[in-house]
């Protein structure tokens, strides 16, 4: 049998390949998702330019069974590095701020997707608990922003959206809930795909329009990013592929469905 990639994993990497279109295209990082810690860092397009290849080469990599395990790698590494390098830095210097932590949890959210392909397609099993570790703490910040941060949520919400602030309040427990679910092992496959279908709704909500109206570079990242993390959702997923849906396991005790072997 061959090593078909999953859902998540096709739309996950669709979403990186858009990016390093974009990158490349555009020539600049995306925006506040990869703002250099260095003002005005003289090789900025040069690293932008870089970093859309390493996006688009892992995306297209994906897709292909015998360059899945590598692109897998080097997705989670590139990612590893965005973390560490452009969003960590502001946790450390602002801990305070949720802002900071929402912005890390955006990217460990993406992280958590690769770091589960990448555990299905190397037959390491056990990377995919530390990836639904990961994936559950990340949504504790962008639930919680939802709450800090709800007249600014409101305040993206279309017009002919009803009850703005009570879907702010609402999708922001929902990601709470999901965290608690995967971390304590109660319906946690239901929850991911619960999750990763808002998470999908939202960017189809609040930024496919946007992007209609004025397909500019703003709209164009905000619309891959926002993809993006709910493509790694949805990578996460993957890693349930196989596994019962309705599960009460146990607290990260639900074990993947490893991807079938090649014949």
């Amino acid at each position: 049998m061959a090593d078909d990639p999953g859902l998540g994993e096709t739309l996950l990497a669709l979403c990186m390949i858009g990016l390093g279109v974009r990158g490349w295209i555009y020539g600049d990082l995306a925006g506040v998702w990869q703002h250099l810690p260095v003002a005005h860092l003289p090789a900025e397009g040069g690293i932008a330019l870089a970093v859309a290849l390493v996006e688009f080469a892992s995306g297209l990599g994906l897709l292909v069974r015998r360059t899945a395990p590598a692109a897998a790698v080097a997705l989670v590494a590139l990612l590893a590095l965005w973390t560490l390098l452009l969003k960590l830095p502001g946790v450390l210097a602002m801990p305070g701020m949720e802002a900071t932590w929402l912005g890390v949890a955006e990217i460990t959210l993406i992280l958590a997707g690769g770091w589960t392909l990448m555990g299905l397609r190397l037959r390491h099993e056990g990377g995919n608990r530390g990836a639904r570790l990961l994936f559950a703490l990340s949504l504790l910040p962008i639930g919680l922003a939802h709450f800090v941060y709800a007249p600014q949520t409101v305040a993206l919400m279309p017009a002919w959206l009803p009850w703005h602030l009570a879907w702010a309040w609402f999708t922001g427990a929902a990601s709470l809930a999901a965290a608690a679910a995967v971390l304590l092992g109660l319906l946690p496959r239901l929850a991911v795909a619960l999750e990763s279908a808002m998470l999908s709704i939202i960017t189809l909500v609040i930024w496919l329009p946007r992007l209609l109206a004025a397909p500019g570079n703003d709209n164009w990242t905000a619309f891959l990013m926002s993809s993006a993390i709910a493509c790694g959702a949805w990578a996460v997923l993957d890693g349930y592929r196989g596994a019962p849906l309705w599960v009460v396991a146990g607290p990260m005790q639900l074990a993947p469905a490893p991807l079938p072997r090649q014949a």
